[in-house]
């Protein structure tokens, strides 16, 4: 995230197309639940945050060696939520900038299902299921550029689907294959999935530690090998 700081304008853009991302998610259902605002004023207060960010250079102050990043950006989304409230007025969507274009209908719908509505749990594991939702994205076109397209339809049946209980047999009969070439495909996937992922969460970490302390929090386990 350091990019969000850098000289050059074209640099700067995409390391913030980069965040919004990963953060629009979190950050919209964090103020729904939060700061209980209804869905328009959460809409409004989402995009007016980031094209805030952007025009003011909030991110650029960030100290990786105080905090991580996701912390620091809930501390800037709380500040701006608070002095909205005081300015008694309604965000322009945009703050002047094109308008992001954002899925606020799917946010809403997946929040009115969520199990926890502690603000901190939900903005977590929204910024987990981001993360790997750009692994997926990226694991997907990269099959598809190597013609390995079958190699990521086992994975999403064997891993991404939620039917219970399907074997690498299942997979294997589907997709008329062997159970061999089901188990080597799976592995392949697998570490390829994890690569991506790694990948991505370095382009949103500021520092090796950042990188490995959130490492262990999307995979469990330390991987300073992969550094």
């Amino acid at each position: 995230m350091q990019r969000v700081g850098s000289d050059d304008p074209a640099e700067r853009a995409r390391a913030f197309e980069l965040l919004v991302r990963a953060y629009w998610r979190p950050v919209y259902k964090h103020v729904r639940i939060r700061h209980r605002r209804d869905a328009t004023e959460a809409q409004d207060l989402t995009q007016g945050f980031f094209a805030r960010a952007f025009e003011k250079g909030y991110f650029a102050s960030f100290d990786p060696d105080k905090a991580r990043f996701r912390t620091f950006l809930k501390v800037c989304l709380d500040r701006f939520v608070i002095e909205s409230a005081r300015a008694e007025k309604r965000l322009k969507r945009g703050g002047g900038l094109e308008r992001l274009s954002l899925d606020f209908e799917v946010a809403e719908q997946e929040l009115q299902i969520v199990e926890s509505a502690e603000p901190e749990a939900v903005f977590d594991r929204e910024w987990v299921r981001g993360v790997l939702g750009a692994a997926v994205d990226a694991l997907q076109r990269h099959c598809e550029v190597r013609d390995k397209a079958v190699y990521f339809e086992v994975f999403r049946d064997y891993v991404l689907d939620d039917e219970q209980g399907t074997s690498y047999r299942d997979v294997a009969e589907a997709h008329g294959l062997s159970v061999t070439q089901v188990t080597n495909y799976l592995s392949w996937s697998r570490r390829t999935f994890r690569r991506l992922a790694l990948e991505h969460l370095r382009e949103l970490t500021s520092s090796e530690e950042e990188f490995r302390d959130e490492a262990r929090a999307l995979f469990g386990e330390d991987v300073a090998e992969e550094g």
